[in-house]
């Protein structure tokens, strides 16, 4: 008879309890659990969590809570969930413009003032001209990004067009960081070199915050992210009594999916890459949180970046299937395609390339830095009559095809998150 010591056996026990406890729980996403998630982030109560207001961190305070509950890691170097940064805002204080003698109104002039004080006289900076014959977008585009102070006399026979821009370029200037930014302002002026310019600005700074998460995995410097923005309109002009823009598919539905995906992949073994589940604020308003979330990693490192934005409503081609931007500009596409073969989901190319969607969600901040970044959507946006009104709500919800979008994305992310295979890099000199 085989004796085992009792101390032996004490530390048997103690492996085999040890190892049931390591031992990962497979986490199931359902339309309870997917319905649970997006009724709450495009509930009354959220207010259309718009960014600058205090109802965004309402959402943000439950996402965390999320990330709490699929146990999480934070973000190197983070205490929490939350990814805070500031914003500046910059407007016009008082501005005294004079040129030949005349002073010219506010309606006169726009453009991008990022220091506290300014004078400008002949020869103290550079000037450039928009003539009668240039194409006034296309001069103002290049222009502006100047990479020092310049005055741009604008010929009144552009008139018509620059007052058109006046209210959009007048507004107060955003940016995350304003060191050595260029100022630049177009006055609608005949060139002249008998002016001088006196500006001061006013600096406000407004904290923001993305909501981020990680799984590290074996391969910690090789990264997959999951993303989606949190942040939407807010409140409207009241139609039939309702005021709020509820954003349940623009784009809690993305974020409902990146909480479904965090607890997905947290109740697998542990992963070859790492994963980072990300949402962003103020995408509506400049993708000020995906901007500043690319500056604070090496975007060599992150293999893939699966943006996921208004998933709620089947596409055109029908339920369970799947489009996916910018799908030529890498292999990301083709290998969501082909992870699919036997499956009766489908994943394919934007449908609509003449509506630039690449370029509008935060998806083009990373693929500007050569990460194959890209949006996976279904929404049939050309004819989609909630995109951006208050009766974007949870109603309006496919659920069950919104479940199946979500598997489907957990299922083709295998591959890379496993490390088998690695979409070949965005050219990050032809994303404009």
């Amino acid at each position: 008879m085989l004796r085992v010591h009792p101390v032996s056996l004490a530390l048997i026990l103690i492996t085999i309890v040890f190892t049931q406890c390591e031992k990962k729980v497979p986490y199931e996403i359902t339309e309870n659990s997917v319905s649970e998630v997006l009724k709450t982030l495009s509930s009354d109560d959220m207010r259309g969590r718009q960014a600058f207001s205090e109802d965004i961190k309402r959402a943000a305070d439950y996402i965390s809570n999320e990330f709490t509950a699929a146990e999480l890691d934070y973000l190197p170097g983070e205490d929490s969930y939350l990814q805070s940064f500031n914003l500046n805002v910059i407007s016009i204080a008082n501005a005294d413009i004079q040129i030949d003698g005349t002073q010219l109104g506010s309606d006169k002039y726009f453009g991008s003032i990022y220091s506290d004080q300014l004078s400008w006289t002949p020869g103290s900076v550079e000037t450039a001209t928009i003539s009668a014959t240039d194409n006034f977008r296309a001069k103002q585009r290049e222009l502006s990004s100047s990479d020092s102070d310049l005055i741009v006399f604008v010929d009144e026979a552009h008139s018509s067009t620059f007052t058109a821009l006046h209210r959009y370029y007048s507004r107060p200037v955003r940016a995350i960081s304003i060191e050595g930014k260029a100022n630049v302002l177009f006055v609608l002026h005949n060139e002249s070199d008998n002016f001088s310019f006196e500006i001061t600005t006013k600096n406000d700074s407004i904290e923001l915050a993305n909501v981020a998460g990680v799984i590290e995995g074996k391969r910690a410097h090789e990264i997959v992210l999951f993303s989606a923005h949190y942040d939407h309109i807010g409140i409207r002009n009241a139609v039939e009594g309702d005021s709020i823009a509820n954003g349940a598919n623009d784009d809690a539905s993305g974020v409902t999916a990146v909480i479904e995906l965090a607890k997905h992949f947290q109740g697998k073994p542990k992963p070859q890459r790492t994963i980072m589940f990300v949402a962003f604020t103020a995408e509506e308003v400049g993708g000020y949180g995906s901007q500043y979330f690319s500056k604070q990693l090496d975007p060599d490192e992150i293999v893939a970046m699966f943006n996921i934005e208004m998933i709620g409503k089947p596409a055109v081609s029908g339920p369970n299937t799947a489009w996916i931007t910018g799908y030529d500009r890498s292999s990301f596409g083709e290998i969501l395609t082909e992870s699919t073969p036997d499956s009766v989901f489908r994943f394919y190319a934007d449908p609509y390339p003449s509506q630039n969607l690449f370029y509008r969600s935060d998806n083009a901040t990373l693929a500007r830095l050569g990460v194959p970044a890209h949006s996976i959507s279904t929404t049939p946006i050309d004819v989609d009559q909630d995109y951006h009104k208050v009766s974007d709500e949870f109603e309006t919800i496919d659920i069950p095809h919104m479940t199946n979008t979500i598997k489907a994305i957990a299922n083709a992310a295998d591959e890379i998150v496993g490390g088998y295979k690695t979409p070949t890099r965005v050219d990050a000199a032809l994303v404009d």
